[in-house]
């Protein structure tokens, strides 16, 4: 029998916090979406949040069931913001079938949030090989690894497959990107900005593309 609230002592509905540390208008954005996002971006870092560059990626398959999951943002320009993966994940497979992403950077301490939302395209290959140069080698050496996504035995089989990986590669001075292993870039249709406000009644400025030309709209909380 499932277990009810009184049962686990959470007082969900009593949970609440006023939202009182800043306003978003219309004269506060930059000049375009991706240098309004790095700003926040920067903010984040300095203000010591734990992995600013943290975003709960959502996808779905093609039944339209949904997935989400937090992943690491490593690129932001004008054509997108891109994060790494192993192209063989359940992420990825549905990516391939879809083309469509979100993507939601919760900066819950200084309550806002933004959300990056559109189609989705691999990084190229020469792209990819310089992030992956930047990378720990442990980091390297794990993505050669991993079965992502994959049903394994027990820790075991994870353990010994990383094993095997550092003794293929103990000679080598640098470790090669592994095939199965690459960025994709989410190509924002829509961005949206949220700070939050008194009495819910929380500031949404959204950057919306139409067409070629992207127009900003404010949206009611």
């Amino acid at each position: 029998m499932p277990e009810t609230q009184s049962e686990t002592n959470i007082a969900l509905p009593a949970m609440r916090v006023s939202y009182e540390q800043g306003s978003l208008s219309q004269s506060d954005l930059a000049g375009t979406w991706h240098e309004q996002l790095g700003l926040w971006l920067d903010e984040a870092t300095r203000a010591g949040l734990a992995e600013p560059n943290a975003m709960v990626l959502a996808t779905a398959d093609p039944e339209g069931r949904p997935s989400s999951r937090t992943v690491l943002a490593k690129g932001l320009d004008a054509r997108g913001l891109v994060f790494y993966t192993n192209y063989t994940s359940n992420k990825s497979h549905d990516l391939r079938a879809t083309r469509y992403a979100s993507a939601t950077f919760p900066w819950l301490a200084m309550q806002r949030q933004a959300t990056v939302r559109g189609t989705v395209e691999k990084v190229d290959p020469a792209e990819t090989a310089e992030y992956w140069r930047s990378r720990p080698r442990g980091s390297q050496l794990g993505s050669w690894a991993s079965p992502q996504s994959r049903v394994v035995r027990d820790r075991t089989v994870l353990d010994s497959a990383l094993a095997n990986i550092n003794r293929q590669f103990a000679e080598a001075e640098r470790v090669p990107v592994p095939p199965h292993w690459g960025g994709w870039r989410i190509r924002p249709e829509m961005v949206e900005f949220w700070q939050g406000r008194q009495d819910r009644m929380h500031d949404r400025l959204r950057f919306h593309l139409v067409g070629d030309k992207w127009q900003i709209e404010r949206l009611a909380p």
